[in-house]
């Protein structure tokens, strides 16, 4: 220990030059340790003021006084200053170069949904159509009645629909079970002639490898004053053999039946089911696709059109069923599982825009 009778003034010297010469931090903290910790210099000066002289012990005392506020105090500016030089370190050393790519492991992808309506959107803007939206939460009216079904329609009932508490003028309300009735308000709101497609997401109460209870469609309308089922069926020969880029995709139409249209007829595409393996084209053998029809008399008046002056087509596909198709993915369920594995496999880079009117036949 250094002893009490020798020039503070030279220890004072020392110690405030090893305070200003710590270079870092820890350095700092090594310093103040070996000067005010339990057994630094300057607290075992002050705890042997014992061993002074009585006529001495105050004037000892006070100099230990200074002595320890001089070194605390330098310590503390020199902790101000080594503080400020770390952080501007941290900061210069976390700063990020916007201009730098994309880390490949951050790379974010399109969902197969969202390309499919990009690339349906695309297809059929060539044609001529726009785009219509409507709600999801639909009236009865919209939703069923405009659309000529009866009240005892099957897709009525509850184990088809979902419900919900009626609006406030106690009308019903479901989920959509379709976009049909974006159609009904386009008719509603727009005179003829009409040209649109209406992509989204509907609602049915179901669930297993080919149904969920939401999912995605997409519905056309024509309404004009001379638009006839071969109209309809070249509009859908272009569309789908643009969309599967197959020029000659073969298409064929069954009679069916749906409320809303008269006549009605199911789209089939070739195909070939060989091996256990589904391929599209021109093999033979026959794969339903969606639903048409021209648009039924009644659901034009109930839409406040006169069905004696104009007439038009409808169709209608499942979007998920069209991308399983295109892109090979087996199970519907997994659109909907957010397992970021299988959108790295299946999903598209934000550079896979679709071109104008891809696949054309002209």
């Amino acid at each position: 220990m250094t002893d009490l009778t020798d020039d503070l003034g030279a220890l004072r010297a020392e110690l405030l030059k090893r305070v200003a010469d710590a270079g870092d931090e820890a350095a700092l903290e090594q310093v103040r340790v070996e000067t005010l910790g339990k057994k630094g210099v300057v607290t075992l000066r002050m705890a042997s003021l014992g061993q002074v002289a009585p006529e001495r012990r105050r004037e000892v005392g006070q100099a230990n006084n200074e002595l320890k506020n001089a070194v605390t105090q330098a310590i503390a500016e020199r902790q101000a200053v080594l503080g400020k030089a770390a952080r501007a370190a941290k900061l210069a050393a976390e700063r990020i170069d916007v201009t730098l790519p994309v880390a490949p492991e951050a790379e974010g992808h399109i969902h197969p949904i969202s390309q499919t309506i990009e690339e349906i959107a695309q297809i059929f803007a060539e044609m001529g159509f726009t785009i219509a939206e409507g709600p999801e939460i639909e009236n009865d009216f919209n939703n069923f009645t405009a659309l000529n079904m009866p009240e005892d329609h099957p897709a009525r009932q509850m184990h088809d629909t979902f419900y919900l508490p009626p609006g406030a003028d106690g009308t019903a309300r479901v989920l959509r079970t379709h976009t049909s009735p974006v159609q009904v308000r386009t008719m509603m709101s727009q005179k003829p002639p009409i040209r649109i497609i209406a992509p989204g997401r509907t609602y049915r109460s179901d669930y297993d490898m080919t149904h969920t209870p939401m999912f995605h469609q997409v519905e056309g309308l024509v309404i004009d004053e001379s638009t006839h089922m071969g109209h309809l069926r070249g509009c859908l020969i272009e569309f789908l053999r643009a969309f599967f880029q197959i020029d000659d995709l073969p298409l064929r139409f069954r009679p069916s039946f749906f409320p809303f249209t008269e006549p009605s007829a199911e789209i089939d595409i070739g195909c070939s089911r060989k091996g256990g393996q589904l391929k599209l084209g021109n093999f033979g053998d026959w794969l339903e696709i969606g639903g048409c029809g021209m648009v039924h008399p009644k659901v034009l008046e109930n839409c406040g059109i006169d069905p004696t002056r104009y007439q038009g087509f409808a169709f209608g596909m499942g979007i998920e069923r069209m991308a399983m198709l295109k892109y090979g993915i087996p199970d519907l369920r997994t659109f909907f599982d957010a397992d970021l594995r299988w959108l790295r496999h299946y999903g598209f880079s934000f550079l896979d825009q679709p071109s104008l009117g891809l696949g054309l036949t002209r």
